[in-house]
Protein backbone atom coordinates (compact mmCIF):
# COMPACT_ATOMS: atom_id res chain seq x y z
CA UNK A 1 0.00 0.00 0.00
CA UNK A 2 1.84 3.34 -0.77
CA UNK A 3 1.15 6.48 1.80
CA UNK A 4 0.34 9.23 0.77
CA UNK A 5 -0.28 13.19 1.96
CA UNK A 6 -3.34 14.44 0.77
CA UNK A 7 -3.85 18.20 0.94
CA UNK A 8 -7.43 19.90 -0.47
CA UNK A 9 -6.06 22.01 -3.19
CA UNK A 10 -7.00 24.37 -6.24
CA UNK A 11 -5.56 23.74 -9.68
CA UNK A 12 -4.35 26.55 -11.67
CA UNK A 13 -2.14 27.03 -15.44
CA UNK A 14 0.37 29.11 -15.26
CA UNK A 15 3.03 29.27 -18.87
CA UNK A 16 1.61 25.79 -19.99
CA UNK A 17 2.09 24.08 -16.61
CA UNK A 18 -0.10 23.06 -13.53
CA UNK A 19 0.25 24.60 -9.99
CA UNK A 20 -1.79 23.61 -6.92
CA UNK A 21 -2.11 26.04 -4.06
CA UNK A 22 -3.43 24.45 -0.57
CA UNK A 23 -3.47 25.64 2.74
CA UNK A 24 -0.89 23.05 5.19
CA UNK A 25 -0.84 23.23 8.57
CA UNK A 26 2.44 25.28 10.51
CA UNK A 27 3.09 21.85 12.48
CA UNK A 28 3.71 20.00 9.10
CA UNK A 29 6.22 22.09 7.48
CA UNK A 30 9.37 20.81 9.64
CA UNK A 31 8.13 17.59 8.15
CA UNK A 32 7.30 18.40 4.27
CA UNK A 33 10.29 20.57 3.84
CA UNK A 34 13.79 19.36 5.48
CA UNK A 35 16.62 21.18 7.33
CA UNK A 36 19.18 23.42 4.32
CA UNK A 37 22.09 21.19 3.60
CA UNK A 38 25.24 23.32 4.67
CA UNK A 39 27.99 21.73 2.51
CA UNK A 40 26.15 21.95 -0.48
CA UNK A 41 27.80 24.24 -3.18
CA UNK A 42 25.52 27.37 -4.36
CA UNK A 43 25.45 26.13 -7.52
CA UNK A 44 23.87 22.40 -6.82
CA UNK A 45 21.24 23.96 -4.67
CA UNK A 46 17.82 25.76 -5.79
CA UNK A 47 17.81 28.39 -2.93
CA UNK A 48 20.18 30.69 -1.07
CA UNK A 49 21.03 29.73 2.03
CA UNK A 50 19.33 30.66 5.05
CA UNK A 51 20.14 33.92 6.94
CA UNK A 52 20.03 33.38 10.65
CA UNK A 53 20.05 36.63 11.36
CA UNK A 54 16.76 36.82 9.86
CA UNK A 55 15.13 33.96 11.72
CA UNK A 56 14.83 35.83 15.39
CA UNK A 57 13.27 39.40 13.99
CA UNK A 58 10.24 37.43 11.81
CA UNK A 59 9.65 35.03 14.81
CA UNK A 60 9.38 37.61 17.42
CA UNK A 61 6.91 39.23 14.24
CA UNK A 62 4.50 36.25 14.93
CA UNK A 63 4.71 35.93 18.40
CA UNK A 64 4.30 39.69 19.15
CA UNK A 65 1.24 39.77 17.05
CA UNK A 66 -0.63 36.49 17.55
CA UNK A 67 -3.75 37.99 16.27
CA UNK A 68 -2.52 39.94 13.44
CA UNK A 69 0.64 38.75 11.74
CA UNK A 70 0.43 37.39 8.08
CA UNK A 71 2.19 35.68 5.42
CA UNK A 72 2.28 35.24 1.55
CA UNK A 73 2.11 31.58 0.20
CA UNK A 74 4.85 29.93 -0.30
CA UNK A 75 6.56 28.30 -3.11
CA UNK A 76 7.48 24.99 -3.27
CA UNK A 77 8.26 22.37 -6.41
CA UNK A 78 7.66 18.55 -6.02
CA UNK A 79 10.21 15.70 -6.75
CA UNK A 80 8.34 12.70 -6.83
CA UNK A 81 5.16 11.14 -7.68
CA UNK A 82 2.15 13.23 -7.31
CA UNK A 83 -1.77 13.02 -8.53
CA UNK A 84 -4.50 15.49 -8.60
CA UNK A 85 -7.69 14.19 -8.13
CA UNK A 86 -11.05 16.59 -8.86
CA UNK A 87 -13.95 16.74 -7.36
CA UNK A 88 -17.12 17.78 -8.48
CA UNK A 89 -15.30 21.13 -9.76
CA UNK A 90 -12.19 20.47 -12.26
CA UNK A 91 -9.91 23.11 -10.72
CA UNK A 92 -10.69 21.97 -7.14
CA UNK A 93 -9.88 18.63 -5.11
CA UNK A 94 -7.21 16.58 -3.82
CA UNK A 95 -3.36 16.84 -4.34
CA UNK A 96 -2.23 13.27 -3.70
CA UNK A 97 1.50 13.58 -2.76
CA UNK A 98 3.87 10.48 -2.26
CA UNK A 99 5.04 10.27 0.73
CA UNK A 100 8.36 9.14 -0.52
CA UNK A 101 8.54 12.49 -2.78
CA UNK A 102 10.53 15.35 -1.82
CA UNK A 103 9.26 19.16 -1.01
CA UNK A 104 11.75 22.15 -2.15
CA UNK A 105 11.25 25.19 -1.26
CA UNK A 106 11.52 28.02 -4.31
CA UNK A 107 10.43 31.03 -2.13
CA UNK A 108 9.85 31.40 1.86
CA UNK A 109 12.92 29.39 3.53
CA UNK A 110 13.09 32.22 6.02
CA UNK A 111 9.57 32.14 6.92
CA UNK A 112 9.55 28.75 7.10
CA UNK A 113 12.09 28.71 9.61
CA UNK A 114 11.14 31.45 11.53
CA UNK A 115 7.58 29.84 12.11
CA UNK A 116 9.01 26.47 12.94
CA UNK A 117 11.24 28.51 15.37
CA UNK A 118 7.59 30.25 16.71
CA UNK A 119 6.45 26.46 17.15
CA UNK A 120 8.91 26.06 19.70
CA UNK A 121 7.24 28.73 22.21
CA UNK A 122 3.59 28.43 21.02
CA UNK A 123 2.66 25.40 20.29
CA UNK A 124 -1.24 26.90 19.80
CA UNK A 125 0.04 27.90 16.50
CA UNK A 126 0.65 23.99 15.06
CA UNK A 127 -3.29 24.21 13.26
CA UNK A 128 -2.90 27.41 12.03
CA UNK A 129 -2.25 27.54 8.26
CA UNK A 130 -0.26 28.80 5.80
CA UNK A 131 -0.93 28.94 1.87
CA UNK A 132 1.81 26.69 -0.36
CA UNK A 133 1.98 27.05 -3.91
CA UNK A 134 3.20 23.41 -5.37
CA UNK A 135 4.83 23.08 -8.85
CA UNK A 136 6.07 20.19 -10.37
CA UNK A 137 10.12 19.69 -9.58
CA UNK A 138 11.85 20.26 -13.49
CA UNK A 139 14.76 19.33 -12.24
CA UNK A 140 17.92 21.46 -10.64
CA UNK A 141 18.06 24.46 -13.44
CA UNK A 142 14.36 24.69 -13.56
CA UNK A 143 14.29 25.07 -9.36
CA UNK A 144 17.04 27.42 -9.65
CA UNK A 145 15.19 29.89 -12.27
CA UNK A 146 11.95 29.88 -10.31
CA UNK A 147 13.87 31.07 -7.33
CA UNK A 148 15.55 33.52 -9.25
CA UNK A 149 12.07 34.57 -11.43
CA UNK A 150 10.08 34.97 -7.90
CA UNK A 151 12.97 37.34 -6.53
CA UNK A 152 14.20 39.14 -9.44
CA UNK A 153 11.10 40.48 -10.65
CA UNK A 154 9.48 41.35 -7.29
CA UNK A 155 9.12 44.49 -6.29
CA UNK A 156 10.41 46.02 -3.05
CA UNK A 157 8.22 48.48 -1.34
CA UNK A 158 9.88 51.83 -0.29
CA UNK A 159 10.92 51.96 3.58
CA UNK A 160 8.21 55.39 3.20
CA UNK A 161 5.42 53.60 2.03
CA UNK A 162 6.32 50.46 4.79
CA UNK A 163 5.95 53.48 7.40
CA UNK A 164 3.03 55.07 6.17
CA UNK A 165 1.02 51.95 5.91
CA UNK A 166 2.26 50.31 9.30
CA UNK A 167 0.08 50.95 12.59
CA UNK A 168 2.18 48.45 14.64
CA UNK A 169 5.45 50.90 15.07
CA UNK A 170 4.38 53.48 17.34
CA UNK A 171 7.35 55.86 15.86
CA UNK A 172 6.00 55.23 12.54
CA UNK A 173 2.45 56.19 13.96
CA UNK A 174 4.29 59.66 15.46
CA UNK A 175 5.90 60.98 12.71
CA UNK A 176 2.77 60.36 10.28
CA UNK A 177 1.05 62.61 13.14
CA UNK A 178 3.99 64.89 13.34
CA UNK A 179 3.85 65.42 9.82
CA UNK A 180 0.26 65.89 9.10
CA UNK A 181 0.10 68.51 12.34
CA UNK A 182 2.87 71.13 10.41
CA UNK A 183 1.93 72.60 7.42
CA UNK A 184 5.52 72.87 6.21
CA UNK A 185 6.22 69.42 6.44
CA UNK A 186 2.53 68.02 4.97
CA UNK A 187 3.08 70.17 1.97
CA UNK A 188 6.71 69.10 1.15
CA UNK A 189 7.15 65.46 2.89
CA UNK A 190 6.71 62.35 0.06
CA UNK A 191 4.97 59.69 2.36
CA UNK A 192 5.73 57.20 -1.21
CA UNK A 193 9.33 57.60 -2.22
CA UNK A 194 12.25 56.69 -0.57
CA UNK A 195 14.50 58.69 -3.33
CA UNK A 196 13.03 62.29 -4.66
CA UNK A 197 13.76 63.67 -8.11
CA UNK A 198 15.29 66.67 -9.04
CA UNK A 199 12.06 68.19 -10.20
CA UNK A 200 10.30 66.61 -7.05
CA UNK A 201 7.33 68.86 -5.40
CA UNK A 202 8.40 67.58 -2.40
CA UNK A 203 11.65 67.86 -0.10
CA UNK A 204 11.61 64.95 2.19
CA UNK A 205 10.56 61.56 2.15
CA UNK A 206 9.01 60.17 5.50
CA UNK A 207 11.46 57.40 5.81
CA UNK A 208 13.74 60.47 6.57
CA UNK A 209 11.85 62.27 9.48
CA UNK A 210 11.28 58.91 10.61
CA UNK A 211 14.73 57.93 11.23
CA UNK A 212 15.42 61.32 13.04
CA UNK A 213 12.42 60.63 15.24
CA UNK A 214 14.34 57.02 15.71
CA UNK A 215 17.09 59.04 16.92
CA UNK A 216 15.45 61.33 19.00
CA UNK A 217 13.72 58.49 21.09
CA UNK A 218 16.34 55.81 20.86
CA UNK A 219 13.65 52.95 21.23
CA UNK A 220 10.27 51.23 19.57
CA UNK A 221 8.00 53.05 22.32
CA UNK A 222 6.65 56.18 21.78
CA UNK A 223 4.18 57.55 24.20
CA UNK A 224 1.57 60.88 24.19
CA UNK A 225 4.29 63.22 25.88
CA UNK A 226 6.93 61.78 23.50
CA UNK A 227 4.46 62.67 20.51
CA UNK A 228 4.25 66.32 22.17
CA UNK A 229 7.73 66.85 22.38
CA UNK A 230 8.04 65.68 19.09
CA UNK A 231 5.57 67.74 17.84
CA UNK A 232 7.06 70.91 19.28
CA UNK A 233 10.36 69.88 18.45
CA UNK A 234 9.63 69.94 14.89
CA UNK A 235 7.29 72.71 14.90
CA UNK A 236 10.17 74.89 16.21
CA UNK A 237 13.07 73.54 13.58
CA UNK A 238 10.76 74.44 10.43
CA UNK A 239 9.15 78.18 12.14
CA UNK A 240 13.23 78.66 12.37
CA UNK A 241 14.68 78.31 9.30
CA UNK A 242 14.18 80.93 7.29
CA UNK A 243 15.09 79.00 3.90
CA UNK A 244 12.02 76.56 4.87
CA UNK A 245 9.59 79.40 5.40
CA UNK A 246 10.98 81.48 2.02
CA UNK A 247 9.80 77.71 0.44
CA UNK A 248 6.89 77.60 1.90
CA UNK A 249 6.09 81.27 1.29
CA UNK A 250 7.14 80.67 -2.79
CA UNK A 251 9.49 83.47 -2.06
CA UNK A 252 13.07 80.75 -2.66
CA UNK A 253 11.65 77.69 -5.21
CA UNK A 254 12.41 74.27 -4.20
CA UNK A 255 15.49 73.69 -6.98
CA UNK A 256 16.90 76.63 -5.77
CA UNK A 257 16.42 75.06 -1.88
CA UNK A 258 18.00 71.78 -3.01
CA UNK A 259 20.55 72.98 -5.29
CA UNK A 260 22.31 76.18 -2.86
CA UNK A 261 21.58 74.93 1.11
CA UNK A 262 22.14 71.88 2.84
CA UNK A 263 18.73 72.39 4.59
CA UNK A 264 16.53 69.78 2.51
CA UNK A 265 19.47 66.92 2.73
CA UNK A 266 19.06 63.68 4.84
CA UNK A 267 22.00 64.27 6.70
CA UNK A 268 20.51 67.33 8.07
CA UNK A 269 17.54 65.70 9.18
CA UNK A 270 19.05 63.06 10.26
CA UNK A 271 21.18 65.81 12.28
CA UNK A 272 18.35 67.54 13.57
CA UNK A 273 17.38 64.28 15.14
CA UNK A 274 20.62 63.83 17.05
CA UNK A 275 20.23 67.26 18.27
CA UNK A 276 16.29 66.58 19.30
CA UNK A 277 17.73 63.87 21.15
CA UNK A 278 20.06 66.75 23.37
CA UNK A 279 16.58 68.55 24.28
CA UNK A 280 15.03 65.00 25.03
CA UNK A 281 17.32 63.91 27.43
CA UNK A 282 17.51 67.50 28.97
CA UNK A 283 13.91 68.70 29.67
CA UNK A 284 14.91 71.38 32.11
CA UNK A 285 16.69 73.11 28.24
CA UNK A 286 14.02 75.60 26.61
CA UNK A 287 14.36 74.23 23.04
CA UNK A 288 12.61 77.65 21.94
CA UNK A 289 15.46 79.85 23.16
CA UNK A 290 18.03 77.56 21.13
CA UNK A 291 15.73 76.56 18.36
CA UNK A 292 15.34 80.31 17.54
CA UNK A 293 19.61 80.84 16.96
CA UNK A 294 18.79 78.33 13.55
CA UNK A 295 17.57 81.58 12.00
CA UNK A 296 20.76 82.87 11.93
CA UNK A 297 23.25 79.72 10.55
CA UNK A 298 24.51 80.13 7.12
CA UNK A 299 23.28 76.76 5.47
CA UNK A 300 24.57 77.73 2.44
CA UNK A 301 26.54 74.57 0.55
CA UNK A 302 28.90 76.97 -0.23
CA UNK A 303 29.86 77.65 3.47
CA UNK A 304 32.74 76.62 4.21
CA UNK A 305 32.20 75.24 7.39
CA UNK A 306 30.38 72.41 6.42
CA UNK A 307 32.53 70.69 4.29
CA UNK A 308 34.01 67.13 5.57
CA UNK A 309 30.81 67.27 7.91
CA UNK A 310 27.68 67.69 4.97
CA UNK A 311 29.31 67.29 2.18
CA UNK A 312 32.99 66.56 0.47
CA UNK A 313 34.81 69.28 -0.78
CA UNK A 314 33.85 68.42 -4.09
CA UNK A 315 30.03 69.47 -3.07
CA UNK A 316 29.02 65.23 -2.72
CA UNK A 317 27.25 64.87 0.32
CA UNK A 318 28.17 62.71 2.94
CA UNK A 319 25.91 60.00 4.69
CA UNK A 320 28.20 58.23 7.29
CA UNK A 321 26.84 58.55 11.09
CA UNK A 322 30.45 60.14 11.53
CA UNK A 323 29.09 63.19 9.51
CA UNK A 324 25.87 63.60 10.81
CA UNK A 325 27.91 63.54 14.68
CA UNK A 326 30.12 66.31 13.17
CA UNK A 327 26.98 68.38 11.36
CA UNK A 328 25.33 68.17 15.24
CA UNK A 329 27.93 69.13 16.43
CA UNK A 330 28.32 72.35 14.66
CA UNK A 331 24.72 73.10 14.48
CA UNK A 332 25.11 72.66 18.52
CA UNK A 333 28.09 75.18 18.91
CA UNK A 334 26.00 77.79 16.30
CA UNK A 335 23.10 77.65 18.66
CA UNK A 336 24.98 77.86 21.71
CA UNK A 337 24.29 74.60 23.24
CA UNK A 338 27.20 72.56 25.03
CA UNK A 339 28.58 70.05 23.51
CA UNK A 340 29.00 66.76 25.42
CA UNK A 341 32.29 64.73 26.63
CA UNK A 342 32.45 62.94 23.24
CA UNK A 343 31.81 65.57 20.94
CA UNK A 344 34.28 67.38 22.28
CA UNK A 345 37.16 64.83 21.67
CA UNK A 346 35.62 64.24 18.05
CA UNK A 347 35.49 68.33 17.39
CA UNK A 348 39.52 68.05 18.63
CA UNK A 349 40.13 65.20 15.96
CA UNK A 350 38.14 66.70 13.27
CA UNK A 351 40.11 69.97 13.40
CA UNK A 352 43.61 68.62 13.96
CA UNK A 353 42.92 66.57 10.58
CA UNK A 354 42.58 70.06 8.72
Amino acid sequence: MRFTYNFPAVKGIQAGREYFISMVPLKLLTRLFPAEEEIVLPEYRAQRRINEIRIPEIKQYILKNRDSYVFSALSASIDGEFRFIPSVHNDIGVLEVDMEAVFLINDGQHRKAAIEAALQEDRSLENETISIVFFRDDGLARSQQMFTDLNKHAVKTSNSLATLYDTRDEIAVATKNVIDAIPFFARYTDKERDVLGKNSSSLFTLNMIYKANQKILHGPRCSNEDVAFLLKFWKLVASNITEWQEVYDKTLTKKALRENYIVALAITISAFGKLGRCFYDDRKLNMADYLYKLQKIDWLRSNKMWVNRAIRENGKVLFSEEAVALTCALIKMEIGLPLTKEEKQKEKQFTEKK
